[in-house]
């Protein structure tokens, strides 16, 4: 999640749950290890919580009301060739272009329109505010970081700088976001509200947007990004996150396999005894990070990283553990997800305890602090 240079000024706290450590500016993006997967990865909301296939609180209102913000039934996109007019939002927005993965069009709309599509994409609607909320701002600042840095999605997705899959944010169009407006009118409400109260919102570290992960649930704590991706970053440090399991269908898994298919899986060449429970002895985990998830393990012959493990037997997470019975592993999986970051059923939970966004947020990104993006130095050619 990343753009070109500029500065950041600081302003705001809201960081009481945990101390800064260390300076972020200067490091490079974080890049994926051994997953193929981006912020919204392992996550979520209406593309993930209620369909198992993919993978991803109660704050007070914002000062003001109403300031003429733009809705997407008011945005204009480049897809639909509009030539419709937009209000002026409160703060001068950036533009961001999303790469449609259905249509196979490009879509420019502006930053607070672009938030509106990831928090109804990415999370449930029945979320409590607090929780869509601190969605919203984590949604804005992976965008903002993208555009300050000049990120662009590729030449697949035409030069856009996000396409509205888990390789980025899941995002819905401005025609989808119409659709929903028009089915559910409670849930678009929730989410218009949740942007409109964060309006212009970013997290920051040091002088740059963080890199804002974020994932659909935790195994009771969150991750180190260093054991995930590429990149350690002060404030993606492991926390605990004790209201996932309390709450989320996902919070745990059993899957059952053969012994001889996870062997072959995992390119162990060692034959399991047929009908032994001692085969399963072929299987150990070496090491386990700080947030409890399988970070080394052997595999017969081989050593293999968890997340590498987790991809090729296709768990939730990398927090699992087994059982070998007669030919058969029981294999336990804990949370859903990278474990970077957010837990959007953490986030939920603490929105439930009556924790505002702020805390929510502070609580999973260590030591960020909430800024403008409008201090931020947007190329011009990303201005409207």
């Amino acid at each position: 999640m990343a753009y070109a240079a500029g500065a950041m000024i600081a302003l705001c706290l809201w960081v009481s749950l945990h101390g800064g450590a260390g300076d972020a500016a200067g490091q490079a993006p974080l890049a994926v290890r051994d997953e193929g997967i981006g912020a919204a990865a392992g996550l979520s909301g209406r593309a993930g919580i209620r369909d198992t296939a993919n993978e991803a609180g109660e704050r007070a209102k914002a000062d003001g009301g109403n300031k003429g913000r733009i809705g997407a039934d008011e945005e204009t996109s480049e897809a639909e060739g509009g030539a419709k007019s937009e209000e002026r939002a409160s703060y001068e927005q950036p533009r961001i272009s999303i790469y449609l993965s259905k249509t196979g069009k490009v879509e420019t709309v502006s930053l607070e329109t672009y938030v509106q599509g990831v928090v109804a994409a990415e999370m449930p609607l029945e979320f409590r505010p607090a929780a869509l909320e601190a969605q919203a701002i984590a949604a804005r600042t992976y965008a903002a970081r993208r555009l300050w840095l000049g990120e662009r999605a590729g030449e697949a997705a035409h030069g856009a700088d996000v396409t509205d899959t888990q390789e980025h944010q899941v995002y819905l169009s401005v025609a989808e976001m119409k659709r929903l407006k028009a089915d559910d009118r409670e849930g678009w409400e929730k989410v218009r509200a949740a942007a409109e109260a964060t309006e212009g919102r970013i997290l920051v570290y040091g002088d740059e947007p963080i890199e804002a992960l974020f994932f659909s649930t935790s195994n009771g704590y969150t991750e180190n990004s260093e054991e995930v991706f590429s990149t350690k970053r002060p404030y993606l440090r492991s926390v605990e996150s004790p209201w996932d399991s309390a709450i989320s269908d996902r919070a745990k898994e059993t899957v059952e396999m053969e012994l001889a298919e996870v062997y072959d899986l995992l390119g162990v060449k060692t034959a399991p005894v047929s009908g032994a429970g001692a085969s399963g002895d072929l299987i150990r985990v070496l090491e386990r990070t700080e947030g409890r998830r399988v970070k080394t393990m052997l595999a017969g012959d081989r050593r293999l990283a968890g997340t590498e493990v987790r991809r090729l037997l296709g768990l939730r997470s990398a927090s699992f553990e087994w059982k070998a019975d007669r030919g058969k592993l029981k294999i336990t999986v804990y949370g859903y997800g990278h474990g970077v970051g957010m837990s959007q059923w953490g986030a939920e939970g603490m929105a439930r305890e009556g924790y505002d966004a702020p805390r929510i947020l502070a609580h999973y990104y260590t030591g960020a602090r909430l800024e403008q993006v409008s201090k931020l130095a947007i190329p011009s050619n990303k201005r409207p």
